[in-house]
This record gives structure tokens, sequence and C-alpha cells, in this order.
């Protein structure tokens, strides 16, 4: 974990996090009180919904509790790594209240994929991105 989100997980979580499958083979990491939150809306979802179902089921049947150690260090079990195909180099991409962590050359590829679509695509933003600035 790089040094400047280390303090902040240390006071907000006291360096417990989860990691967990996201829908786009890349890896979630939570503090742990933010995963809390969600994994307390995913058991409240309607048990008999399909997708509601496949998403419990990745989301918490895949969270694994972990520790930072004082370098900002913490294991991602073997197969979390595997499935979002960590080798050696990862990018670690915040998202507000979580990150994800990619294989850095998949990052890239999803990355430069996802600008090519949005520079190709003549379709209007939606009202909730249209109000946005950059």
């Amino acid at each position: 974990m790089p040094t400047r989100y280390r303090v902040e997980l240390g006071d907000c979580c006291d360096n417990q996090i989860v990691v967990t499958v996201g829908l786009d083979k890349c890896l979630l990491l939570y503090p742990l009180p933010e995963f809390e939150e969600i994994e307390r809306k995913l058991v409240k979802l309607p048990a008999l919904n399909k997708k509601a179902k496949r998403l419990q089921r990745l989301l918490i049947g895949h969270a694994t509790e972990s520790e930072m150690d004082a370098q900002g260090r913490f294991l991602i079990p073997e197969p979390l790594r595997r499935f979002a195909g960590l080798e050696r180099k990862v990018a670690l991409i915040g998202q507000g209240n979580k990150f994800e962590i990619w294989d850095e050359e998949s990052w890239v590829n999803a990355r430069d994929a996802w600008i090519d679509e949005e520079q190709s695509d003549e379709d209007e933003l939606s009202p909730e991105l249209g109000s946005l600035s950059f």
C-alpha cells in the first residue's frame, strides 16, 4: 500500500482490510468497516433474485479479511491472485471508498479500451453524468 494511504487506513480501520473479487477481473480492497456496510446491504437483497444472488456469491463468497503490516503489505490469497491474473506488477486504483487491484498490463489494456470506447461513442451522457464537470 502506498505510504500516502497507510495513515488514513490505519486511522479508519486499524489496518483491517477486506479483499474480494470485482466484476472486471480485478480485486476490490475495502477498509473493513466499509465492507461490513456493503455486506449488510448485500444480505438484505431478495434471495430469489438471480442477479442479487450472484453478486452476493461473488462479493461475500470471495471476501478475505487481511491486515496491513507496518510497511503497508498484506497477503492476497492465491485464488484471488489467480482470478485477477496478478503477476509481478500490479496497479492500485483509488475508487473513493475502495481500491481496485489490477494486473498492471490488464489495467493498461482495459483503460485504453475504455478511453477508445468513450471517444467513439456518439451517445449522449446520462443525465447523472452530464451534470458532472471535470
